[in-house]
C-alpha cells in the first residue's frame, strides 16, 4: 500500500503556516507529517526527524484521507476538552482558594499539591509539569504578591478630611510638613539587577547588622526634604531632636504642622517627652496624626521608598558612616522630591 498522500496547494499553504507560526504543538507535529508524507519522505525517516511512531503516522494519514486538512487540525480538540475538565477546577482553586480548605497544611498551593488534590478527589492522574503548563496557558504566573496591610482605621475619613482641610486653608505665613522615619542598615536590601544567564551576581553582607534611624520631613508646599542626623533607636529622643530641627529651619514661620503616624512617641498622650516638649513649644509645632494603617497617606514614605531603591539596595559599603554619607549626598542632590500621592489636592504655593 503506497503510505504516501497528495496535497493541493491551498492545503499545503495551510500547513505551512501552522508548521511556521502555530502555537500548538501537537498541531504543528501533525502538519509537518503531512508535509513529509506528501514529499513522499520514508517512514523510518519522518519517525527519525520528528520523533514520534509508524502508528502516529498511518492514523493521522488515514484522518487526512478521510476528512481533509481541517479534520487532522482540529482532530484531538474535543477530545482534549472532554478529559481537561479539571483545569476549570485548578483555576478556581489557585484564584479563589486555599489549600487549606481541602485539608492541606499549606499557605499556598504548588504544582504538586494540585496533582495530589485530582488524584486523590477526582481520580485524575496528571504529572506537575502538565499542571504547570495548563496554568501558563490561562495566563497565570508564579511570582511574588504585593503586601497590603488588611486593618484599617475607622477613623480614616474624618481624619484625612481633617488633613486636607488643613492643607487646603494653609495660611502663607504657616508650614505643614509630613514626617516619618527610616532605617538604615549595612546588610543591604536585595534587588534585581543585571547578570549573565547561568551565573547569579553576589551582594556581600557584613554579617553583623549595624543600624541607624533618620528622622525626615517633607515640605507640603515645595517637596524639599529635612533629614536630622542618624540615632541608633526609632524612639522620642530622635523625634524630638527633629522637632527642634524643624523649629530653627522654619523659624520664619509663625506656626509649624508637624504631620506623622500614630507611633507611641510621636503621641502626647501616651509620651510624657513629647507632652513636655508641647508644653513648652507647643505655640509653635502642633502635631497632627494620620490614620492607622495607613502608610499610603504620608507622602514622605515614597521618598523613602526611592531612597532604598537608588542607595540602600544591594549597596557595597563597607561600614554605615560610608553608607550614610551616600544616603545625606543623595538627598542633598535631590533637594526636593515630587510629591507622589492622590490623596491630598495639588500642593499651592504660599
Amino acid at each position: 500500500m503506497d503510505g504516501s498522500i497528495q496535497l493541493s496547494a491551498g492545503e499545503r499553504n495551510v500547513l505551512l503556516k501552522e508548521v511556521r507560526r502555530g502555537t500548538d504543538p501537537e498541531r504543528r507535529l501533525r502538519a509537518h507529517l503531512l508535509i513529509l508524507l506528501a514529499d513522499g519522505w520514508p517512514w523510518s525517516v519522518i519517525v527519525a526527524v520528528l520523533f514520534t511512531s509508524t502508528s502516529t503516522i498511518n492514523r493521522w494519514r488515514l484522518r487526512y484521507l478521510e476528512g481533509g486538512v481541517q479534520t487532522v487540525l482540529e482532530g484531538t480538540r474535543a477530545r482534549r476538552r472532554a478529559w481537561q475538565w479539571w483545569a476549570v477546577l485548578v483555576i478556581e482553586w489557585v484564584t479563589l482558594r486555599s489549600p487549606r480548605d481541602f485539608g492541606f497544611y499549606r499557605s499556598r498551593w504548588t504544582c504538586g499539591t494540585i496533582v495530589t488534590l485530582l488524584a486523590e478527589d477526582y481520580h485524575v492522574q496528571v504529572s506537575r509539569e502538565t499542571v504547570r503548563r495548563r496554568l501558563h496557558e490561562d495566563d497565570l504566573v508564579w511570582r511574588r504578591p504585593r503586601p497590603v496591610l488588611g486593618p484599617k482605621d475607622p477613623q480614616r475619613a474624618t481624619k484625612l478630611r481633617r488633613i486636607r482641610a488643613l492643607l487646603r486653608n494653609l495660611p502663607a505665613d504657616e508650614i505643614a510638613l509630613f514626617e516619618d522615619e527610616v532605617d538604615i542598615n549595612t546588610n543591604p536590601k536585595i534587588g534585581s539587577m543585571w547578570m549573565r544567564r547561568g551565573q547569579q551576581a553576589e551582594v556581600v553582607t557584613p554579617g553583623n547588622n549595624t543600624k541607624r534611624y533618620l528622622a525626615g520631613s517633607m515640605n507640603w508646599r515645595t517637596g524639599e526634604v529635612m533629614l536630622s542626623e542618624a540615632g541608633p533607636r526609632r524612639n522620642a529622643c530622635l523625634f524630638l531632636a527633629h522637632l527642634d530641627d524643624l523649629r530653627r529651619r522654619f523659624r520664619h514661620y509663625r506656626r509649624i504642622h508637624v504631620i506623622c503616624d500614630n507611633a507611641i512617641f510621636h503621641n502626647p498622650e501616651r509620651c510624657r517627652a513629647v507632652r513636655e516638649y508641647l508644653a513648652q513649644w507647643g505655640h509653635r509645632i502642633e502635631l497632627h496624626f494620620l490614620p492607622t494603617y495607613a502608610p499610603e497617606t504620608n507622602p514622605i514614605e515614597r521618598v523613602w521608598w526611592h531612597l532604598h531603591e537608588e542607595i540602600t539596595r544591594n549597596h557595597r559599603c563597607a561600614n554605615i558612616d560610608e553608607l550614610l554619607e551616600q544616603v545625606f549626598e543623595w538627598l542633598a542632590a535631590g533637594a526636593s522630591f515630587e510629591i507622589e500621592t492622590s490623596v491630598y489636592d495639588t500642593a499651592r504655593a504660599a
